[in-house]
């Protein structure tokens, strides 16, 4: 009877330290919080920008093509080091192949069986030949959406000129397969659809729709790339307040990591759905 208690008061005792110490949490956090709140009032800067000043820049030697400024645009800087990224990867898989892949050589090679996994199930077994354009596309988005997360680093596709580019060469180069495969007078009659009497209507309707492509893909990946590029920036600008810092370090960045996989996902499946409706062998229904 004397030890019921003693466990009594054990229990009694562990259970008031556990809420000391979830009040201790609680508190320190407030005063996080309250410290954040005053230091950010009476110290932190009024002028945080949606962009932050470009760690690399170049000077404008293309002024006589009517480029303004005296450095290049931020966008054209980093893709071109976004290439020559992929440019030095390329080449450094190329002169190292083995019959036992090392690691750089088995990174690319699931790379490849990725993309080629893809074609084969959105197009078939000839969509291997798409390989150049729905893999180059993928790897320079990715690896542009990926500077975000670097400070100093500015990505490409967060500039809308980069991704209409992107949109347009996707746009330009599907219908180029399409009329090269079934030629330009079939490649244009499925635009009037199965019913000839319909076709009035209907060629206005998918030509309309058709124009809406890069329109619709350069502004998602532009959208979604520049609205998690400002939120990043300005939480960076505001990290020595500690607590801007903790955010992006604990949800943005995951989220950031997560955007630029799904992005890319999303410009590549859309990139391989067009093909596939411009080269199937039915060519009566339209994919959208």
């Amino acid at each position: 009877m004397a030890v019921i208690p003693v466990v009594s008061m054990g229990g009694a005792r562990e259970m008031s330290e556990k809420a000391a110490n979830g009040k201790g949490v609680w508190v320190i956090l407030a005063a996080l919080v309250v410290a954040n709140l005053l230091v950010g009032m009476f110290l932190a800067s009024r002028h945080v920008g949606l962009q932050h000043a470009p760690l690399i820049q170049l000077p404008n030697f293309l002024a006589f093509l009517g480029v303004p400024g005296e450095w290049l645009p931020p966008h054209v800087t980093f893709t071109w080091l976004v290439m020559a990224i992929l440019v030095v990867f390329g080449l450094v898989v190329t002169r190292t192949l083995r019959a036992v892949p090392g690691p750089i050589q088995s990174v690319a090679e699931v790379i490849i069986e990725g993309f080629y996994g893809l074609l084969d199930q959105m197009i078939g077994r000839q969509g291997r030949a798409f390989l150049p354009l729905v893999g180059t596309a993928g790897l320079f988005i990715l690896t542009s959406n990926l500077l975000a997360n670097i400070p100093g680093f500015q990505p490409p596709t967060a500039n809308w000129n980069t991704t209409i580019a992107l949109a347009v060469t996707v746009f330009v180069s599907y219908n180029y397969f399409g009329i090269r495969k079934h030629g330009l007078r079939s490649y244009l009659g499925h635009f009037c659809g199965p019913i000839k009497a319909l076709a009035p209507i209907m060629f206005p309707i998918e030509f309309i729709g058709h124009l809406a492509r890069p329109v619709s893909l350069s502004i998602r990946l532009f959208g979604n790339i520049f609205g998690e590029e400002s939120v990043v920036t300005i939480l960076l600008g505001l990290s020595w307040l500690v607590m801007p810092y903790l955010i992006w370090l604990g949800i943005m960045l995951p989220l950031s990591l997560f955007t630029a996989a799904v992005q890319t996902f999303v410009f590549v499946m859309l990139t391989m759905v067009y093909i596939a409706g411009a080269v199937e062998e039915g060519h009566g229904e339209e994919h959208h």
